[in-house]
């Protein structure tokens, strides 16, 4: 049996993929969260084989909540679910260790078929993200390196916590780390983005698709 933990801070959505994969032959649903802190307190009193996680929540955040994942068990298996289908999503997660990655909008049978394929040891990419991260690669589209790409994991997850209207000492707070530490990490964001305040921060957060508009109310 396949032991799945849910992480995902709508409960609606929980309970449908829940139904979902409990529909599923081999597959079990052990465990439901709805911020990263929680499923680590999960993950640590009960492991589960899969982790099936959005990367928009609360707290500390998906990018965070998969580094510590990781950190804790380096073999856990974390497959992304989230509305975010588009670079730089999908690159610097597997690129951090995920195992998998859909979109929201992805159909249940696909859903079952990525829980299944990553247990088997496999990695899974939902068909739609796929074509798109293949398009990108064609040298007729003229992908370049961006911004993004130079960022580290850290610097992202500040990134997306400047953009959600979040103060230093609560991203201190949330991150473990000094005030003076997440004023670093928002100067490199400056430099390497070429802003030169939050606004300009969170501006170009979500004309790169780094966060949803509904994020922020703009």
């Amino acid at each position: 049996m396949i032991k799945v933990l849910l992480v995902d801070d709508h409960a609606l959505v929980r309970t449908g993929l829940r139904l979902i994969l409990d529909a599923a032959e081999g597959i079990e649903v052990v465990g439901e969260a709805e911020t990263g802190e929680g499923a680590l307190d999960l993950i640590r009193k009960q492991p589960p084989d899969i982790v099936l996680m959005d990367i928009n929540m609360p707290g500390i955040g998906g990018i965070e909540a998969l580094h510590r994942m990781l950190h804790l068990d380096p073999t856990l298996a974390v497959i992304v679910c989230s509305v975010q289908g588009s670079d730089p999503y999908p690159t610097k997660l597997m690129q951090m260790g995920a195992r998998g990655y859909l979109t929201k909008g992805c159909p249940a049978d696909e859903l079952v078929r990525a829980v299944m394929t990553v247990a088997s040891g496999e990695r899974y990419i939902s068909s739609d993200v796929a074509q798109m991260l293949a398009l990108t690669m064609l040298p007729h589209t003229g992908r370049q390196q961006t911004q993004i790409d130079t960022l580290s994991q850290r610097e992202m997850q500040v990134l997306l916590m400047v953009a959600e209207g979040m103060g230093i000492q609560e991203i201190a707070d949330k991150l473990c780390v000094s005030p003076k530490t997440v004023g670093t990490y928002r100067h490199r964001l400056y430099d390497k983005l070429g802003v030169t305040n939050d606004v300009e921060l969170s501006h170009f957060a979500l004309r790169h698709g780094i966060i949803p508009t509904e994020v922020t109310g703009q």
